[in-house]
């Protein structure tokens, strides 16, 4: 979008407008950050590469934290959206999960982000977390709800699940050899799979943002 903006100056001001690369901060926690896996194989540089072997010029910029909750991410996101950012890619959530946090904190919190990126004029894709069922119906279907209702809320880009790649063959035992130890963070080629379902949202992403 604040590219679209820039060209538009250059070309009343007389000169020939060029576009420049796309900047998206990925924000977000463990999972964005790379925990337990070499710099080169978390999922921000797994995905830039994806994208640019798809012809996509884009920069990420890592914003992930490990331990984040939605909370730290609302606290934050004002730092991530410097000037520079034209889009962002919000994946939080599972460490509110892991607390057992009330699902309209986490929904407040979110809110925040997509607010704070509204109002810099910031494109986003939203990508989505679902509660286990040990909390009760009741906490899942509220927890569930709040990532479709607030990408459509805010005309934003939605992906359903974060976890999506692993699961696609609905084989809950292949999707462990995915994993690290922990059974939390996927191992180098989990984190393939997943960037391989993550990487055509990003793409319409950074579409829009460079429109």
């Amino acid at each position: 979008m604040r590219k679209a903006l820039v060209s538009g100056l250059f070309m009343v001001c007389g000169f020939a407008a060029t576009a420049e690369q796309v900047v998206i901060a990925a924000l977000g926690d463990s999972l964005t950050q790379g925990y337990g896996l070499p710099a080169q194989d978390g999922f921000v540089p797994q995905l830039e590469r994806w994208l640019q072997d798809q012809g996509v010029d884009v920069r990420l910029i890592n914003a992930g934290v490990s331990g984040d909750t939605t909370a730290g991410g609302a606290a934050r996101v004002h730092w991530t959206l410097t000037p520079d950012v034209d889009g962002m890619i919000v994946a939080l959530g599972g460490n509110d999960l892991l607390r057992g946090i009330d699902p309209a904190v986490s929904r407040a919190n979110l809110e925040q982000i997509m607010q704070a990126a509204r109002a810099s004029e910031v494109d986003v894709l939203l990508v989505g977390m679902q509660a286990p069922g040990n909390y009760g119906p009741d906490y899942k279907a509220a927890f569930d709800a709040i990532y479709p209702e607030l990408a459509a809320g805010y005309q934003s880009g939605y992906a359903p699940s974060f976890f999506a790649g692993l699961t696609r063959d609905g084989d809950p035992d292949a999707a462990r050899t995915y994993m690290q130890p922990d059974g939390i963070h996927p191992n180098a080629q989990g984190v393939a799979l997943i960037v391989a379902e993550i990487g055509p949202y990003v793409v319409e992403l950074v579409q829009a943002a460079s429109d």
